[in-house]
């Protein structure tokens, strides 16, 4: 048998790849299970993206090779969209780099600035994927805790007590994934301070700002943030596009080109099609997202009574496309996820794949519908 390489050994599958299967086994067997478990839009991205993809079949350069750094017009819509949503001037040749979706970004920025051996400040709870690509590329991660008390906020007075000697880069998350806490200014502008003092790449990962929240910002409009961090974004929340796979990361001109060479090495291009709905997508009026939001707050009233039957608490200030609640004391996450998906067929995720300090804590996803979400709150009644 031919073994694996040892990089391997340091990752598990992902809970969701192992979970699914669980749960689809139990769909096939004629159990009605209803999935609130993942964050995969399942409404329609604008009319306008999709006719601009199939529009664009016929165009002379539609199948051929596509740049590595994606077509100037996408570049030019990103940094137009940064500039009108975020008040952030970005150069579109030299400081925006499309992606195959921001989680390829975590791939390509880990690559590009981490040797064997450095170590990554990860956020607990935070996305697994820092931790796992961390682990991949032979760096060591070290977990800073986020917790309710603090608006699972970082605390920097708590990061500076750490021997921060091999730290080369940190993963922030805001608005946060899972809690859906929000950043503020000041929080933002400590990190940047922090970065600053300790020569440390941060990397804002920033999917979901515009789902249920009025205040979107970027880590990017802090001065001096150009100096020492990169922002990731994507397409797939804000405009229902997860499985078109466009993303972007963003920030100074040497940092974007160090991405390149790595990214440039291990693909060929973005698709043509997707590149010009990407495009639309990024024109999209102030209406497109009222209209998502209008969804997403139905949703989301039933999800708060959903968690009100199940007795737990939730911080209805908190924004994105997933309800962060906290369990009765005595209830573990695991335990108790897996006795509703046997007893009552509702799929919900359990905190403590996002950390440890996710002990506790359960997610919803709002990726369901309300006639849905209607019928896990009759079951557990």
């Amino acid at each position: 048998m031919i073994e694996v390489a040892n990089r391997l050994h340091t990752v598990e599958e992902y809970y969701f790849s192992r979970k699914l299967r669980e749960v689809n086994q139990m769909i096939a067997s004629g159990k009605p299970v209803i999935n609130l478990g993942i964050g995969s839009p399942d409404m329609q991205p604008p009319q306008k993206v999709v006719e601009a993809i199939s529009g664009s079949l016929q165009d002379a350069n539609a199948h051929k090779y596509q740049s590595y750094q994606g077509m100037p017009e996408l570049r030019e819509a990103m940094a137009s969209f940064y500039r009108e949503h975020f008040s952030v001037s970005l150069n579109p040749s030299s400081e925006i780099l499309p992606l195959m979706g921001s989680k390829e970004g975590i791939m390509h920025i880990s690559m590009a600035y981490l040797n064997e051996g450095d170590e990554v400040l990860i956020p607990n709870p935070g996305y697994p994927t820092y931790q796992s690509v961390t682990r991949l590329v032979g760096a060591e991660p070290v977990f800073y805790e986020l917790d309710a008390a603090n608006n699972w906020l970082p605390n920097i007075d708590e990061l500076e007590k750490l021997d921060l000697s091999k730290v080369k880069l940190m993963w922030v998350n805001y608005p946060h994934m899972p809690t859906g806490a929000q950043p503020s200014e000041i929080a933002f502008r400590g990190l940047v301070d922090f970065a600053k003092r300790h020569n440390i790449l941060i990397v804002n990962d920033n999917p979901y700002s515009f789902v249920l929240n009025d205040n979107p910002m970027s880590i990017l409009t802090v001065e001096g943030a150009e100096d020492v961090c990169l922002e990731l974004n994507s397409l797939s929340k804000t405009f229902n596009m997860a499985g078109w796979r466009v993303g972007m990361v963003l920030g100074n001109s040497t940092l974007i080109s160090n991405i390149l060479k790595v990214k440039s090495n291990m693909d060929s291009g973005m698709f043509y099609g997707i590149q010009k709905g990407a495009i639309e997508a990024l024109k999209c009026s102030k209406m497109w997202y009222v209209t998502l939001n209008s969804v997403y707050k139905r949703r989301r009233d039933l999800i708060w009574k959903l968690a009100d039957a199940l007795n737990c608490t939730y911080d209805k200030e908190a924004t994105g496309m997933f309800v962060w609640a906290k369990l009765p004391s005595h209830l573990k996450s695991e335990e108790f996820i897996d006795t509703i998906l046997k007893n009552n067929n509702i799929f919900i995720t359990p905190g403590t794949i996002f950390g440890t300090q996710g002990e506790g804590y359960i997610r919803f996803s709002l990726c369901a519908t309300a006639e849905d979400i209607e019928e896990c709150i009759a079951r557990v009644k």
